[in-house]
C-alpha cells in the first residue's frame, strides 16, 4: 500500500508520527507525501486546545475527499484527538477506516491493513470542536491510560530536515495542571532507559543529524519517576559524547525540576546548547495558584538568576496562558512587568480556552475573547520592544550558525540558526552577501551580524 501521513501538534506528536512511518516501511508499504496518490491516508491529530482540535478536525475532512474524489481507500485517525474522542469519531465520521489513540501507535500496520475497504460515496460534513464534547463521548474514568513509548529498536522514518531530529526521552506527565489534558492523552510519566536513548541518538548521528532535540513533556523529570535524582545531567554528559552530533538541545524543562546537575552538564559540555525552553504558564501568584502550578513569582525570579549564574550567556524561551478565568487588570500588570524585567529571548503566548475533562474547565469568571486577544498582544508588543533593542546591539558580533536552507523569501537568502535558536519556534538569522550554491543544510558557518528585523538578525558568511 501507498501510504501518506499528515502530522498535527507539537514535535512529541512528530516523532510518534515518524515511529508510524517507520513501522509502515518495515511492513513493506510505500511512503508517499502526495495525499492525492495514496491508498491509505493517516492524520495525527492534535487537541490539546480548541484550535487545534479544529484544525484536525478540518484536515480529516479535507483527507476524507480523496477517498471521495481519489484513490484512497483507507483513512486513519491516530494521536490525541483519537485518544480523546475515540467514539465520537467513529459515529459522527463514518468516512473514518479506524481510530488508534497515542497508546495504540504499533498497531498502524494492522489498522493499514484492515478491513475491507468502504465503496461508495463518502459523506463529508462540516462538524465544529463542539461536535466532540464531553457529553457525546465523555472521558471515562475506568478506561486505561496509555502506556506505550517507543524504544532505541523501533523504527522510524524522519519527517525533519536531515540535519536535525527530535528524541523523545520520556512520555507522559504526572502534574495536575488546571488547564491541561496531557495526563489524560499521554498516561503517567515514564521515562526511556539511559541506554536506549544514547543507541538511538548514536544512530541518529551515523544518519547524519547533526542537531539532537531532547523533548517530553517535562524533560528535567527524567529518570525522576524510577527514583533516579540527578539522571538528565548524567544522559546529558553520555550524549556529549556520542561522535557527530554538534548541538543538543533541551525542551519542555519545567520550573520545579531544574537540577544543578542538568545546570551543570549545560554549562560544562561543548555540545549542550546553552538554551532553556521553560513554559512558566503566568507571573501573577493568584493566577498561577489557580491554575494548579507550582511555584510563585518570587520563586520563578529566584530560578532564573540561578540558571544565569549557572550557565553564562544562557538563551532563556518560555510560555504563557493570558485570559484564565478570573484573570484581572491587575495580574496582566503583573505579568508584563514580569517579562520586561525579565528580558526573555524567546516568548509565546496563548490564549485560554476552555477544555473538558480539566478541573479549569468549571472555573467561573471567563475573560471575554477580545479581552484575552487584547492582552495577547499587549505582551507580544511588549516583548517585541524588548528583543529588538536587545538585537541591536549584537549588531557587528561574530556567532556560528547551522544552515536549514533556503530562505523561501529570495534565491539568495539563506535560513540558518544560531545555537540559541530551536527549529520552527524561534526566530532565525537570515544570511546575505552569499552564494548559497555553496552552502548546505546542516553544514556550520562562522558568520557577523550586520543588521536586524523584527524579531530575527541578518548575517553575512566570514569568508
Amino acid at each position: 500500500m501507498k501510504v501518506g501521513l499528515i502530522s498535527l501538534g507539537c514535535p512529541k506528536n512528530l516523532v510518534d508520527s515518524e515511529v508510524m512511518l517507520g513501522l509502515a516501511r518495515q511492513a513493506g508499504h510505500e511512503l508517499t507525501t502526495d495525499a492525492a496518490s495514496a491508498d491509505v491516508l493517516v492524520v495525527n491529530t492534535c487537541a490539546f486546545i480548541d484550535s487545534a482540535k479544529q484544525e484536525s478536525v478540518d484536515t480529516i475532512l479535507e483527507m476524507a475527499g480523496y477517498k471521495k474524489n481519489g484513490s484512497c481507500q483507507r483513512l486513519i485517525v491516530t494521536g490525541c484527538l483519537a485518544e480523546r474522542y475515540r467514539d465520537a469519531l467513529r459515529t459522527e465520521m463514518p468516512e473514518i477506516d479506524a481510530v488508534l489513540g497515542t497508546g495504540e501507535v504499533p498497531d498502524i500496520v494492522k489498522a493499514i491493513g484492515g478491513a475491507p475497504p468502504r465503496t461508495g460515496a463518502v459523506p463529508v460534513t462540516l462538524y465544529r470542536p463542539s461536535d466532540f464534547s464531553s457529553a457525546a463521548n465523555p472521558l471515562a474514568a475506568a478506561d486505561p491510560l496509555p502506556s506505550y513509548i517507543y524504544d532505541a529498536d523501533t523504527p522510524r522514518w524522519l519527517a525533519t530536515p536531515r540535519h536535525y531530529a527530535y528524541l523523545k526521552i520520556a512520555e507522559g506527565c504526572d502534574y495536575a495542571c488546571a488547564f491541561c489534558i496531557i495526563p489524560t492523552l499521554r498516561g503517567h510519566y515514564r521515562s526511556r532507559p539511559e541506554d536506549s536513548i544514547v543507541q538511538e541518538a548514536e544512530r541518529l548521528a551515523a544518519q547524519g543529524v547533526r542537531e539532537l532535540l531532547l523533548i517530553s513533556q517535562d524533560t528535567t523529570f527524567y529518570g525522576v519517576d524510577r527514583g533516579e535524582r540527578g539522571a538528565l545531567g548524567r544522559l546529558l554528559r553520555r550524549l556529549n559524547g556520542v561522535a557527530g552530533l554538534e548541538w543538543i538541545r533541551l525542551l519542555y524543562l519545567y520550573p520545579t525540576t531544574i537540577d544543578d546537575a542538568t545546570l551543570a552538564a549545560m554549562a560544562e559540555s561543548d555540545k549542550i546548547c546553552k538554551y532553556i525552553d521553560l513554559p512558566l504558564q503566568h507571573a501573577s501568584n493568584p493566577v498561577l495558584k489557580r491554575m494548579k502550578r507550582p511555584g510563585t513569582r518570587q520563586s520563578y525570579e529566584t530560578l532564573l538568576d540561578r540558571i544565569r549564574a549557572r550557565v553564562p550567556g544562557v538563551a532563556l524561551r518560555t510560555t504563557f496562558i493570558v485570559g484564565f478565568p478570573g484573570e484581572t487588570e491587575a495580574d496582566v500588570e503583573a505579568l508584563t512587568d514580569f517579562v520586561w524585567a525579565q528580558a526573555f529571548d524567546h516568548v509565546g503566548v496563548f490564549t485560554y480556552s476552555h477544555e473538558e475533562g480539566t478541573s479549569a474547565h468549571s472555573l467561573e469568571n471567563d475573560v471575554p475573547e477580545r479581552s484575552k486577544q487584547a492582552r495577547r498582544r499587549r505582551v507580544m508588543s511588549l516583548q517585541k520592544r524588548g528583543v529588538q533593542q536587545r538585537l541591536r546591539r549584537r549588531v557587528g558580533e561574530g556567532a556560528r550558525v547551522v544552515i536549514d536552507g533556503p530562505s523561501g523569501e529570495h534565491e539568495l537568502v539563506l535560513k540558518a540558526r544560531l545555537a540559541t535558536q530551536a527549529p520552527d519556534i524561534d526566530a532565525a538569522v537570515y544570511l546575505t552577501e552569499c552564494d548559497p550554491s555553496q552552502y548546505r543544510p546542516g553544514e556550520f558557518v562562522d558568520i557577523t551580524i550586520v543588521g536586524t528585523r523584527d524579531y530575527d538578525l541578518i548575517g553575512r558568511p566570514v569568508l
